[in-house]
């Protein structure tokens, strides 16, 4: 672990754990508990708990076959908006985006003491770049290699009852762009198959995805590392919705303010985490016929169907020599994946506004499972403005997945789903302000007309102009006056009217 401007840089899985637990964040299980079904049941009802519940280590986790697993298991360690600021090292996730578009703004200014003053800034973007090391990191501190691999030894979930087995479900799939040579980290939930067999569940809009097309056109193997358990940052860039020419560990490097470090692979061309608790190593033949992945209880709280995928084939597992498996749950929500993706959601708005700048915010709130609802407040300015918002976002690289775009004006505070729904339930009139429209949608979207396919509805629900049909008189929004408000302010502790301890007020 370092520091960088006060506050914590966590190199290791390990150290970030540590640091959860001096802070409060961290409940220790010692009883035994079982991988098979018990452990995410338990993590179910955490992560339901007020503000997201507390991370958990489990201690003494019970393999499928009744032994002990060697290695405790981490969950829910992203799964509160503190925990996943401390991931990132940051105060807040604003700040971070406050970070990118300090960089979008980076103009070099006149005069020597000026230019001077920018280089702090341009050298911090110089040091963001992963580094590679030689042998001996970490992560091959134990190596296992061929037919002496077993996932049957590692404490591999399997989350609900219908599942199709143990996933793998915080991973870190490594691939490379066999033509541009570009790097790819994507997270997938992979699926045990055997001993030493994976199917790898990549949707077709996946960079990964988009590899292993090209490499089976051509009729090369491929080959694939799976990391688990890397330092935090690089975890959560996994997931985010990066440009394919953009590394993940580059912009992990971003958020941490220091380089990620990696190295390579003992049986393929491939960098991973130095610092990563386990490394799973192998390939995709594009000769062999696709295998059956699923059933999978999924993050929009239903199962999805089994399908044919690729199966990856192990060569190789390393780890550290005291290793913590890392792992999650998804399914109903709130779950922690939901504050992943509320880092995502206030990390990329900067790169939203510059394409869209009339955009002021935007929430996905957790029932929507980021793509069903998404609200947005906008500077308007002109009749037709949210429609042209709305296009525009449906333009927009993964937002094109919405289903329901609700669109209010800019003093709406769209992280209150309570606010946002009632002044859009009061702003609409259904048939004049509803914009339906047809493009892709998620490939879970189990209610689609077609496979990644069917309609999307954009809400109007911004004061309307008259251009826009509405010759009324638009009311203004019940407040109490600031003097009065003051006045009941001075004397509400005298009043006695505070909810009862345990109660909402």
């Amino acid at each position: 672990m370092n520091q960088r401007d006060s506050h914590p840089v966590f190199d290791r899985l390990g150290d970030f754990i540590d640091a959860l637990d001096r802070a409060g964040e961290l409940t220790r299980v010692t009883l035994p508990v079982s991988a098979k079904l018990e452990l995410a049941a338990i993590s179910d009802r955490v992560m339901k708990q007020p503000g997201g519940g507390r991370a958990v280590l489990f201690e003494h986790v019970l393999l499928d076959d009744g032994t002990r697993s060697r290695y405790p298991v981490a969950i829910n360690l992203f799964g509160s908006m503190r925990r996943m600021a401390m991931a990132l090292g940051a105060e807040d996730l604003d700040a971070i985006g406050g970070r990118i578009t300090e960089l979008m703004e980076l103009k070099v200014p006149d005069g020597l003491v000026a230019k001077l003053a920018l280089l702090p800034r341009l050298l911090e973007v110089a040091k963001f770049p992963p580094r590679v090391r030689g042998p001996g990191a970490p992560s091959q501190e134990i190596v296992t290699r061929g037919e002496d691999v077993d996932l049957r030894r590692l404490p591999i979930l399997t989350c609900w009852p219908g599942d199709g087995g143990p996933y793998i479900t915080l991973p870190m799939v490594i691939s490379r762009d066999p033509v541009r040579g570009i790097r790819n980290v994507g997270m997938y939930r992979v699926q045990v198959l055997g001993p030493r067999t994976l199917a790898m569940h990549w949707q077709r809009h996946k960079v990964g995805a988009a590899h292993w097309r090209t490499m089976a056109d051509r009729g090369e193997t491929m080959p694939v590392c799976i990391a688990v358990g890397a330092d935090p940052a690089s975890i959560y860039a996994a997931t985010a919705p990066l440009p394919p020419t953009v590394d993940e560990f580059l912009f992990a490097g971003f958020l941490r303010r220091s380089p990620v470090s990696l190295t390579r692979a003992v049986t393929c061309d491939l960098e991973v985490p130095a610092e990563a608790e386990f490394v799973i190593e192998g390939y995709i033949d594009p000769r062999e016929p696709l295998v059956t992945e699923g059933p999978f209880g999924d993050h929009t709280g239903f199962y999805s169907e089994a399908d044919l995928y690729p199966a990856v084939h192990l060569t190789a597992v390393t780890s550290r020599r005291d290793p913590v498996y890392a792992t999650t749950i998804v399914g109903r929500p709130p779950m922690e994946d939901f504050y992943l993706g509320h880092a995502t959601e206030r990390i990329f708005l900067p790169l939203l506004r510059l394409t869209i700048p009339e955009i002021v915010d935007y929430h996905m709130p957790s029932e929507g499972i980021f793509h069903n609802l998404v609200f947005v407040s906008i500077d308007k300015q002109y009749p037709g403005h949210a429609q042209k918002v709305m296009n525009a976002l449906w333009g927009q690289g993964l937002m094109s997945l919405a289903k329901l775009l609700v669109v209010v004006d800019k003093d709406v505070n769209v992280r209150d789903p309570h606010e946002a729904w009632w002044v859009a339930l009061n702003h609409i009139d259904p048939e004049r302000d509803a914009r339906f429209t047809m493009g892709p949608i998620d490939v879970l979207d189990h209610a689609s007309r077609a496979f990644t396919y069917g309609s999307k509805m954009g809400l109007d629900a911004t004061r309307k102009m008259p251009e826009e049909g509405y010759t009324g008189h638009w009311p203004a929004v019940i407040v109490t006056d600031a003097a009065t408000r003051a006045q009941v302010d001075a004397r509400w502790s005298a009043l006695g009217l505070d909810a009862a301890p345990g109660r909402a007020p």
